[in-house]
């Protein structure tokens, strides 16, 4: 338990949420593999209707299972109420289509999830919602963009691929202070590492299929906050209908139970490894929130503690040579994504932005040698001795 009397975030991770008044007294909160839930009488249905009997009633509103998840999240953010999904990207569409209308204005950040920026760009803009972009990290230029119309603040901290970091309490007072709904994606860095709500943002969003679930086998996202507007959003899930299956919010509510031990393994190889690249020759630049180099590395400090498993960095050559480089990775998995106990690696100008023009690639950063590892909780020595041989194929 800490200081403050509250438990830890590993005793959380265990014990929150999980159904421990059951006719079968299992340790493990059980499936409930059901599209829709009965009522023994007229009355009860009423009874239901008008909140006098807390129960669920169709799968798309809700199952025992996926409860027990919303509940662990709750606990392991600080937050009053959370709602899952069945994606990360379905968390964000979902919030965005609850929470902004015709004319509402919405500020987000350069750097950021492409699918993210592909919705914004293709569907809000289109329904009317005016948008501005900002550089991540820059509280000023965030006060500048603000306006009668603002409704929400969207930036991911960490952020997607240079691992810029937001001044979560400043940005928060200033949005408040302009009835703007702050909404940090907390993706890369996991509640153990940050806990978005206590810094002032108003909900919390993660794509679950990342750290939370940890093991490369599921998609989910859940969005933690503010009651009033979770009951919002969860209102526009039950309409839109992106809820996750109990059996992946199962294999969900079983990663979390390990997600503090995991989340140490994965902060210890990010730093060791960003540590490593940014010593080596054949390495122009590494964005890591733990190095003394990284733009945002005090805010960092203050607001974190720890800074994860992602690494970026720029290779010394062409995409040739990063071609080479990745291909002689023999541990980590060349792949998309993040989080998991497997290491992953992949250069984003093939693997995520290949379809973009190479004009706007290189506005946003993306060049041609830029890798993106994500390191998984192999034996930090071993991916290092890894790197070390794949850098000599340059």
């Amino acid at each position: 338990m800490t200081e403050s009397g509250r438990r830890g975030e590993g005793t959380d991770a265990v014990h929150a949420g999980e159904l421990r008044q059951q006719e079968a007294n299992s340790i493990t909160t059980p499936i409930y593999q059901t599209s829709t839930f009965w009522f023994k009488h007229s009355q009860e249905v009423i009874d239901y209707n008008e909140g006098r009997n807390v129960r669920e009633e169709y799968g798309r509103y809700g199952n025992p299972t996926w409860r027990s998840v919303e509940r662990k999240m709750s606990d392991l953010e600080g937050g009053d109420e959370s709602v899952l999904f069945a994606s990360g990207m379905c968390a964000a569409t979902t919030t965005f289509f609850a929470l902004l209308s015709p004319g509402s204005h919405l500020i987000v950040t350069r750097d950021c999830y492409r699918r993210t920026r592909q919705f914004i760009d293709d569907f809000l803009v289109r329904f009317g919602i005016e948008v501005t972009v900002i550089e991540p990290g820059d509280t000023e230029a965030f006060e500048r963009a603000l306006r009668p119309e603002t409704a929400i603040f969207f930036t991911e901290s960490p952020t997607n691929p240079f691992l810029r970091v937001a001044d979560i309490p400043a940005v928060s007072e200033i949005a408040h202070a302009n009835g703007v709904t702050v909404i940090i994606d907390s993706t890369f860095a996991s509640p153990i590492n940050q806990r978005a709500l206590a810094l002032g943002a108003d909900l919390v969003l993660h794509s679950a299929t990342k750290y939370l679930g940890g093991h490369n086998d599921l998609l989910a996202g859940t969005v933690t906050g503010n009651p009033e507007i979770v009951s919002t959003i969860r209102s526009a899930l039950g309409i839109l209908g992106g809820v996750i299956d109990s059996h992946g919010a199962w294999l969900l509510l079983r990663g979390l139970k390990t997600l503090a031990l995991r989340m140490e393994r994965h902060n210890q190889n990010g730093l060791a490894v960003a540590r490593y690249l940014a010593s080596h020759d054949r390495v122009r630049r590494v964005w890591y929130p733990g190095l003394a180099s990284h733009p945002d590395h005090a805010v960092a400090k203050e607001q974190m503690r720890g800074f994860g498993g992602v690494v970026t960095f720029e290779i010394d050559t062409d995409l040739a040579g990063a071609c080479r480089f990745v291909d002689a990775t023999r541990l980590p998995y060349q792949a998309p994504s993040l989080g998991g106990v497997e290491s992953l690696i992949e250069l984003p100008v093939t693997m995520s932005f290949w379809e973009m023009p190479a004009e706007q690639r290189q506005r946003l950063g993306i060049t041609d040698s830029l890798c993106r590892l994500a390191c998984g909780v192999e034996d930090p020595a071993d991916l290092i001795a890894d790197l070390e041989q794949a850098l000599e194929a340059v």
